[in-house]
């Protein structure tokens, strides 16, 4: 139960909370996942470059297809074991980008991109994480052909989850990079900032990559201190998500502002300021008086900024 029943029920943030069983004991097992690509209620999602592809539905649209029907779309670049859903076999396989402009000309299939999917709600919440799965698999198997090492051509193994060089024997798995994802609060009053790429009326937590041989923590203080010059004192931990955009894990985060001058960084925001909470409460609600928004639940920056409208941050 929300402590604030105004702001309505308490969203549940995107791509989190998958059902699959990831089962990577199967894995390495080759016979074992053919045998799950022969199993009748073996199902495929369909990624084409940064779009989905679906089947139109009338309530909802189905993201899963058949083994075959998924072959017959095209060639698929790589297949991806990516678990098991109540001991049905679950899996990924991409179609080069340009398969997609010819599947959207049919109007059996829905193709667009995985952040209009998430926002406008055009598959039931369960088949984001395993979709962000599959997507942040096949970005990586797409750029990861050649070995970094030598040069040689890699080849996918593991069901699609390594792959290794012909050359030096080399073995490489994906990566996933970390993002902290942070609010600074000073009393009642939150730091939000603007990117050039929002939507002219939104605000959102500031962010960056977490660097080599650095913590969590420090990443917040320091990206907080480069793109708006606040500096921060204490950081707690909110909640993770995966946002495979490509392949990022956003680590969100309250700070502890210990300054309150802004001196923005033009080069990564185009603007940042304080906000009030009764004015991020309009804007959460989407009743600001000039139309200012946070981001949508979808992302984790939403709900950030919610728990601390909530009294739910604590530096104690």
């Amino acid at each position: 139960m929300s402590p604030r029943p105004d702001l309505g029920p308490k969203p549940r943030l995107g791509y989190t909370e998958s059902r699959i069983e990831r089962a990577a004991e199967i894995r390495p097992d080759d016979a074992a996942l053919a045998a799950h690509g022969r199993n009748a209620h073996a199902r495929a999602y369909i990624v084409a470059g940064e779009t989905i592809v679906m089947k139109r539905g009338q309530h909802a649209n189905d993201p899963l297809f058949t083994l075959a029907e998924a072959r017959a779309l095209g060639s698929p670049t790589e297949t991806i074991f990516l678990g098991l859903l109540d001991h049905a076999p679950r899996f990924a396989m991409g179609l080069e980008p340009r398969a997609a402009a010819a599947l959207k000309e049919r109007p059996e299939f829905l193709v667009t991109d995985l952040r209009s999917i998430a926002v406008q709600g055009l598959v039931e919440p369960d088949h984001l994480p395993p979709i962000a799965e599959a997507k942040a698999v096949l970005h990586w198997h797409a750029r990861h052909r050649f070995c970094p090492a030598c040069g040689d051509p890699t080849r996918p193994v593991h069901g699609g989850w390594r792959r290794d060089c012909a050359g030096c024997d080399t073995q490489h798995f994906p990566r996933t990079d970390p993002v902290a994802i942070m609010l600074a609060v000073d009393g009642d009053n939150c730091l939000l900032g603007r990117s050039p790429r929002f939507a002219p009326t939104m605000w959102s937590c500031l962010a960056g990559f977490v660097e080599p041989g650095e913590s969590i923590e420090d990443a917040v203080r320091r990206e907080t201190r480069e793109e708006a010059g606040i500096v921060c004192g204490r950081v707690v931990y909110f909640a993770s998500q995966a946002w495979p955009f490509p392949t990022s894990l956003m680590i969100g985060c309250h700070a502890e502002a210990k300054t309150r001058e802004i001196v923005v960084d033009r080069s990564e925001l185009e603007d940042a300021r304080w906000f009030n909470k009764s004015e991020v409460e309009s804007m959460l609600m989407r009743k600001h008086a000039n139309g200012l928004t946070t981001p949508p639940p979808v992302a984790i920056a939403h709900h950030i900024i919610r728990a601390w409208i909530e009294d739910e941050v604590s530096f104690d």
